[in-house]
């Protein structure tokens, strides 16, 4: 008998203290009108840390189980949205684990039959596959590739039905990288979209005896910050688009080519406000969102001081008044409030709408109220561990990509790479232990951009197993006439660059797993593959494009004269 889309017994999300006026209404508003949403009215959750089941051989061991769950995203909302959770949490519990101890982690998949999000069962892996399947990537860890997550290892609920690559019940992570901010998410084959929307994301805290030694904000002071764009519908309940704009009258349920929220939602509310004492607070930042970058500041002007990157901590502390983050960057800083008391701070985007103005809304992220009590007398730290920076005449080859497109069988538009599937043959097998550079080509396809697509749209690709550095980028001539992919792609010629190249932006220099590729430029990365060997993949991170086959398969293999 088909399963209906929740179970019995859906309980409340339960992961954080919620303070009153968040389990009360003092009236309902309409929740898919964001200029109706009263702004800063929610205080900010906090993720809770989560305790190991048990501890084996010294190793933390955890269990998590998937379940659904009903999750309130502001007070003034009708209805608490119904949600996908790890643990039943939006986010999930955090999970702290220090460099050299590894963590063994068992995901449980306890979700619904169906779907409560639209399922397109055009897409790959989707459409003889059970509609709820799940596989948790622990994105920029550097682990064997049975417990990277691949999107074909999925399972669904009591293992009774999985993907072709699955392997394992509990993960290993071995933990054997600097500290970092990372974070787990599914990462389901034509369903990640719809799986990270519903709830299935939660950060993953990496420490070592360095990052300790120093002087940072710590504990209650240290908050991780997931950030994403989100759209209501009247009553509360989350709102994810069936079909395209205009609609395809081939698909439905139809993939869509992004997905642009009107809320700005951290942590799992509305618009929050923060209490913090005039002082120095860390925040991680991340962007969890589907689509969309954002380029982030502070309303009173004052910088942030950036501490680490993507990969972990920077060499130097630096001021940067602004940042860029596409969907899955990571970036570390201290805000401090000293010498606040009882202001209030905004923090902000630079948002703008689908019409090129300034998107009223989303130009505020959250708040930060400053009290009057408390403080810290503790400098900014300045050293932070040193940075190798890895030497592009030590490369031993060079791959090129184009982010390219075609129209599909339905009248779709389909994002790939070098327009390859994700199930045609494997073109990139690196060596073990051996540098490559990778120069990727975002030729802009659609100066007019059509309906629901922001403009400059940038693609964040990111690369299992590996943390790389950044060279730089270089804007080409995308005039078809000016730019040939298959030159490009082959031996590098069949381009015509228009100006010098640029370095990454401050923001950047430091460890990535993730880069933002702009449009009508070249963006040059230096990797170094080392680690482990076996099957990953490496693909564009706004989750409707890695849907829909916007990724490919990497193999690392044994040096050839091993």
């Amino acid at each position: 008998m088909e399963e209906n889309y929740s179970l019995p017994g859906e309980e409340e999300s339960s992961g954080y203290e919620e303070s009153s006026d968040t389990k009360n209404t003092d009236f309902i508003i309409d929740a898919s009108n964001p200029g109706a949403i009263p702004k800063f009215v929610d205080e900010l959750p906090i993720p809770k840390v989560l305790n190991p089941v048990s501890r084996e051989n010294g190793c933390p061991y955890y269990e998590v189980e998937m379940k659904s769950a009903k999750h309130r995203f502001h007070r003034n909302f009708k209805e608490a949205a119904t949600i996908f959770g790890y643990n039943g949490m939006y986010p999930g519990p955090t999970i702290e684990a220090m460099k050299g101890q590894a963590v063994r982690v068992k995901w449980i998949n306890n979700l619904p039959l169906k779907h409560f999000l639209p399922v397109d069962k055009t897409l790959e892996d989707a459409m003889d596959s059970p509609e709820v399947r799940t596989v948790v990537h622990l994105h920029g860890h550097n682990v064997a590739p049975d417990s990277d997550g691949h999107p074909e290892a999925w399972f669904t609920r009591n293992y009774e039905y999985v993907g072709k690559k699955y392997c394992r019940q509990v993960y290993e992570y071995p933990n054997q990288q600097q500290a970092t901010t990372l974070w787990y998410h599914d990462h389901a084959m034509g369903v990640t979209r719809l799986n990270l929307y519903a709830g299935l994301a939660g950060f993953y805290l990496l420490h070592d005896f360095n990052e300790q030694s120093l002087d940072l904000p710590r504990g209650k002071y240290d908050i991780p910050l997931m950030i994403q764009d989100k759209s209501f519908r009247s009553d509360g309940s989350l709102f994810y688009p069936d079909n395209l704009t205009p609609r395809n009258q081939f698909v439905h349920p139809s993939v869509v080519r992004a997905f642009i929220g009107n809320t700005m939602v951290v942590n799992g509310k509305v618009w929050p406000y923060l209490h913090v004492e005039p002082r120095k607070y860390r925040f991680r930042m991340l962007n969890a969102s589907n689509t969309n970058g954002f380029t982030f500041k502070l309303s009173n002007g004052q910088p942030f001081w950036q501490l680490g990157t993507d990969g972990g901590l920077i060499s130097v502390t630096k001021a940067i008044q602004k940042f860029p983050l596409d969907p899955a960057e990571r970036v570390d800083v201290i805000i401090d409030f000293s010498g606040l008391e009882g202001e209030t701070i905004i923090l902000q985007t630079e948002e703008l709408d689908l019409q090129g103005n300034p998107d009223i809304h989303k130009r505020e992220v959250m708040q930060f109220r400053v009290g009057n009590k408390g403080g810290d007398s503790i400098p900014l730290p300045q050293n932070l561990r040193p940075f190798d920076k890895l030497e592009e005449a030590k490369a031993v080859k060079t791959r090129r990509f184009v982010m390219s497109q075609e129209v599909d069988g339905f009248g779709r538009i389909k994002l790939t790479l070098n327009n390859l599937e994700f199930s045609d043959p494997v073109t990139e097998f690196p060596e073990y232990d051996t540098i490559e550079i990778w120069e990727l080509a975002n030729p802009v396809f659609d100066p007019t951009r059509p309906l629901g697509i922001p403009p400059n749209i940038s693609h964040p690709i990111h690369l299992h197993l590996v943390q790389f550095q950044i060279l730089g980028r270089q804007q080409f001539n995308v005039n078809p006439n000016k730019f040939n992919a298959n030159q490009w792609i082959t031996n590098g010629g069949g381009i015509e660059f228009v100006s010098n190249p640029v370095d990454p932006d401050p923001s950047e220099m430091g460890w990535k797993d993730t880069v933002r590729v702009e449009p009508g430029q070249v963006t040059r990365i230096i990797v170094h593959f080392k680690n482990y060997t076996g099957e990953y993949v490496w693909h564009c991170h706004i989750l409707e494009h890695e849907d829909y086959e916007m990724m490919r398969p990497l193999i690392v293999i044994k040096k050839y004269n091993d």
